[in-house]
């Protein structure tokens, strides 16, 4: 089989300052891929900014002579999102590729988790989905072809304790998966999804973290960003360096 290429392509990787992103964002870049590495460099709980993240991404894929530029636009708003895609044209000419793995924590058990607990959370994982892939799905229109990747967890799959918020977060993304299957496969855009289990900093004191190395998600996502996959609806669950599709079945 010959090498997954991304020549002439564009992605937005979101939270790419850092952890997965960052490994997702050098390697589409290794592989011929212009990219737009956005992270608004914040703490793990949503709080703070700062540029020095995506930069020093930005620089990796440079000094290996990669084209990439940064964003630091949060993604829990549509101008956000829309500021990203907008830099892509600009920047590229185009958009290809939308890989959504931004995500914050604050994580609590339920009784002890506070609104502003819940909504941050929400905001982020999962409006942050609207607010990048439908402006970014408007671009990809236009050429008749697009390849989202969505992010959701262990954690909605299985359960964790201390993250209803995120857990709820991450199993909306298998839903609005589905449907924007429906929606988008007659434009030549496939969705999918990637449950990955890694050690980053977002799972540096998480319950059933696993200490499995971010590079070790990351061929199963090129495989999802690229036009390869003709699949949609998938979920891939990635952990300890194996991979499997993971199928959601209700029992009555």
């Amino acid at each position: 089989m010959s090498e997954i290429r991304f020549d002439g392509r564009v992605a937005i990787v979101t939270g790419a300052g850092g952890g997965l992103g960052r490994t997702y964002a050098l390697e589409l870049a290794r592989r011929g891929c212009a990219v737009v590495v956005n992270d608004p460099g914040c703490a793990r709980d949503g709080s703070g900014a700062s540029a020095q993240m995506a930069d020093a991404v930005v620089d990796e894929i440079r000094a290996a002579g990669g084209r990439a530029v940064a964003s630091y636009d949060g993604v829990h708003t549509v101008a956000g999102g829309q500021a990203m895609v907008d830099r892509a044209v600009r920047e590229f000419g185009r958009l290809d590729v939308v890989i959504h793995n931004a995500g914050i924590l604050r994580d609590r058990s339920f009784r002890k988790m506070t609104e502003d607990d819940w909504d941050s959370v929400i905001a982020v994982h999962l409006k942050g989905l609207f607010g990048v892939c439908r402006p970014a799905i408007d671009e990809m229109v236009k050429s008749a072809y697009g390849r989202i990747v969505l992010t959701a967890s262990g954690a909605g799959l299985f359960g964790n304790f201390g993250q209803t918020n995120y857990a709820a977060a991450k199993m909306g993304q298998i839903g609005a998966m589905q449907v924007l299957n429906l929606e988008c496969a007659k434009y030549g855009i496939r969705v999918n999804t990637i449950s990955p289990a890694a050690a980053t900093r977002m799972t540096a004191d998480v319950q059933q973290s696993s200490g499995t190395p971010p590079e070790c998600v990351t061929p199963a996502v090129v495989y999802l960003a690229s036009e390869a996959c003709n699949e949609s609806g998938v979920i891939i669950r990635a952990q300890g360096g194996r991979f499997s599709r993971q199928a959601i079945a209700f029992n009555a």
